[in-house]
């Protein structure tokens, strides 16, 4: 067994790299580490190296991946060396105050399940160390496969939750901001919770037409017309029940509680990355007294959750693969990270094979 392995990290804000690191060795007895087979770049990686989240010095990047279990914690149990595993990209540690409320996602402070790629290396790299192993890594179902299990860990827990949190009431109607891969799985989200109208704001071709595919019944390209405007339009003037801003951008923050109707909710799943201050449109606010409901999360994790979003790719209600449009192997993820930052070539989601 090396004793180094590959891992790609950021050497300092606007700086990226794959380096020789240790191979984590011991797991210590409630944790395990994971021979990664198959990872995904999110654009949360992208906005940690432009400096979101403060300065890092060769912290290894990413937070979606699959892999085997190499070695397990002696205290673990319902799991064995050599599963077949995945793990969410929030590893919370369900035994602090924070976990205990029921906001396992604040794992001891705010945002603090967010721990690989923010407070310890994360999984881009051959081997990575997982936290409280028996809450946090799953089994994957035989007919499941890798790629398609990689979308459980961020893009299908933060999308369906952005659903969740948005209240939609069956047969209501929500808009969904931004056709990304976490918006278009609060699409795919919105359709299964039985939203009667669900209505995409994207102006991206290839996106639009992954939103048809994912549920949405109307695209707004916001190129072309006022996305407000239209959205009222579509509701007869009422506004939506439910809006879900994915983009991460003070517009788009703004237009949900524009057409979002009183005592409609407010769901954001965007990662707002710059600036002190996001705005709220007074008036469209009702001054503070319009009964709209301005919710926010973090992607849930833990086993329950994810043994969930298996089943709903076990069971033929999803498949997210069709989000992956570009394939790289791991010597690659250089090139990879940089489309994920510019967007260029109609990149969605890259899959990079280990």
């Amino acid at each position: 067994m090396a004793k180094t392995m590959k891992a790609f990290v950021m050497h300092g804000i606007g700086r990226v790299g794959l380096i020789e690191k240790p191979v984590p060795q011991d797991p210590g007895p409630n944790d395990a580490i994971i021979k990664t087979t198959a990872a995904l770049i999110c654009t949360s990686d992208v906005h940690t190296v432009h400096g979101a989240i403060g300065e890092r010095k060769d912290l290894t990047l990413g937070h979606e991946a699959v892999g085997i279990i190499y070695k397990l914690g002696k205290a673990v149990k319902g799991l064995k060396e050599g599963d077949r595993v995945v793990v969410n990209a929030i590893t919370p540690c369900y035994r602090c105050e924070n976990c205990q409320r029921g906001y396992t996602s604040q794992c001891t402070q705010m945002l603090g399940g967010w721990r690989f790629a923010n407070t310890k290396d994360g999984s881009m790299a051959e081997y990575f160390h997982v936290n409280d192993a028996e809450a946090n890594l799953v089994p994957i179902p035989d007919s499941v496969s890798d790629e398609a299990a990689l979308y459980t860990t961020d893009m299908m827990s933060t999308g369906f939750m952005g659903a969740e949190h948005a209240n939609i009431p069956l047969g209501g109607t929500v808009a969904i901001f931004g056709q990304g891969p976490v918006g278009l799985m609060a699409t795919a989200g919105s359709r299964l919770l039985g939203a009667g109208l669900i209505i995409a704001v994207e102006t991206v071709p290839k996106r639009q037409e992954l939103a048809r595919h994912f549920g949405a019944d109307v695209v707004v390209d916001f190129a072309k017309v006022d996305p407000v405007e239209e959205i009222l339009r579509l509701t007869d003037g009422q506004g939506v029940d439910s809006a879900i801003e994915a983009l991460g951008a003070q517009e788009t923050f703004e237009n949900c509680i524009k057409v979002t109707r009183p005592g409609g909710t407010i769901s954001n799943i965007g990662y707002h990355g710059e600036g002190d201050y996001i705005k709220i449109p007074r008036l469209a606010w009702g001054v503070g007294m319009s009964d709209k409901t301005i919710r926010t999360g973090l992607c849930p994790g833990g086993k329950e959750r994810m043994k969930r979003l298996l089943r709903l790719i076990e069971t033929g209600r999803i498949d997210p693969t069709p989000l992956t449009t570009h394939r790289f192997k791991f010597e690659e993820v250089e090139k990879a990270f940089h489309l994920m930052a510019t967007k260029e070539d109609g990149i969605i989601k890259p899959l990079i094979l280990f």
